[in-house]
């Protein structure tokens, strides 16, 4: 009979996020390292693992590879319905793969310099190299699951396509937004949905799938992530402004500075205040935003009732994520370790 190999007692989620590490990192490092030589260099640059030249170096103080939250949910997942968490490794590490294409697109199109403390791979590489790693990882992403011989890799494959091409679509609408001097708020909130919420419940669904959960699991535990990954793009959004640079390995206010359309910013421009109004005079300015206006502007979000509106919705998101799991998972257990983990992601100073 094969047993679950995790402890029956609740972990702390440092633990959990411990074991996930030490469970999906080999897997990953064995499937970068089929890349061909241009694109492992750059994805290991981008993983933290070498420096631009390929060679292993000490990394600083706080720089990291990454939360590793996603391939988390997964194993969890996976658990929760009753499975083996590491039959899940090829799904953990699928989903991993996707969501650094996704990061490696993502700050060349936001233009970010730094990410995790460090100056991100198109600013090294070039922009083209940097795109091309990405559509490495994504290729290699359905190769894993492919190759995983899993009875449900097809359904896991389809599963973390759509989650790819919602993505995508959220992705398209966010660099829509930029443009737009009008944006509503419940598109702005459809957006963060399909650009975070869909691979997290993804995450969730894919690991429920790899656990043998049945449909009503797989949907709950999606529902779950999808819940989670919006309130971790409100978190997202109010670190991007308000964030330690020193913690989070972002400029200060680098979301204004690039004029992003994110949820506080959103919801303070549409507040129908003086504050948001002035914002959205600010906002839209041609030039550069300057230091000064850059402090200004995260004031007026403050006072138009952005920030507030944002923690409040964080709040209640987790809520409704944590409803879902009751009927999804059958153990104390599961509930306590994805709940933990789902508080750590949505209360985070990074």
């Amino acid at each position: 009979m094969t047993t679950i190999d995790v402890k029956t007692e609740s972990r702390s989620v440092h633990e959990v996020l411990a074991w996930s590490r030490i469970t999906v990192e080999p897997a990953l490092r064995a499937a970068i390292d089929t890349l061909p030589p241009a694109m492992l260099r750059i994805a290991g640059y981008h993983l933290g693992w070498w420096n631009e030249h390929g060679q292993p170096e000490k990394a600083p103080k706080k720089a990291t590879g990454g939360k590793a939250i996603r391939p988390t949910l997964v194993l969890l997942s996976a658990h929760a319905v009753g499975g083996v968490p590491t039959a899940a490794t090829p799904a953990a590490v699928a989903v991993e793969l996707v969501h650094n294409f996704s990061l490696l697109h993502d700050d060349v199109m936001d233009g970010d310099l730094t990410r995790r403390h460090r100056p991100t791979a198109w600013s090294v590489f070039g922009v083209n190299a940097a795109i091309l790693a990405g559509d490495a990882l994504l290729t290699l992403a359905l190769d894993v699951l492919a190759a995983s011989g899993h009875p449900t890799a097809t359904d896991a494959t389809r599963t973390l396509s759509t989650a790819v091409q919602e993505l995508l679509d959220g992705q398209s609408a966010d660099l829509d937004l930029e443009q737009r001097a009008q944006v509503g708020l419940d598109e702005c909130l459809s957006m963060a949905e399909k650009k975070t919420g869909a691979l997290m419940g993804c995450a969730c669904a894919v690991g429920a799938l790899f656990g043998g959960g049945n449909v009503e699991q797989v949907e709950r535990l999606r529902r779950f992530g999808m819940h989670l990954g919006l309130a971790f793009q409100h978190v997202d959004d109010l670190l991007g402004i308000w964030g330690d640079p020193a913690v989070t390995g972002k400029s200060v206010y680098s979301d204004l500075r690039s004029h992003k359309k994110s949820l506080p910013v959103v919801a303070a421009l549409t507040s129908d205040t003086s504050a948001g109004r002035e914002l959205a005079a600010l906002y839209h300015r041609d030039q550069a935003l300057s230091g000064t206006d850059l402090v200004h502007a995260a004031e007026l979000i403050d006072i138009a009732g952005g920030r507030a509106w944002s923690q409040t919705q964080v709040d209640d998101l987790l809520a409704q994520a944590m409803r879902q799991l009751p009927t999804a998972c059958p153990t104390a257990q599961a509930v306590a370790e994805l709940g933990a983990l789902a508080r750590l992601a949505t209360h985070r100073d990074n």
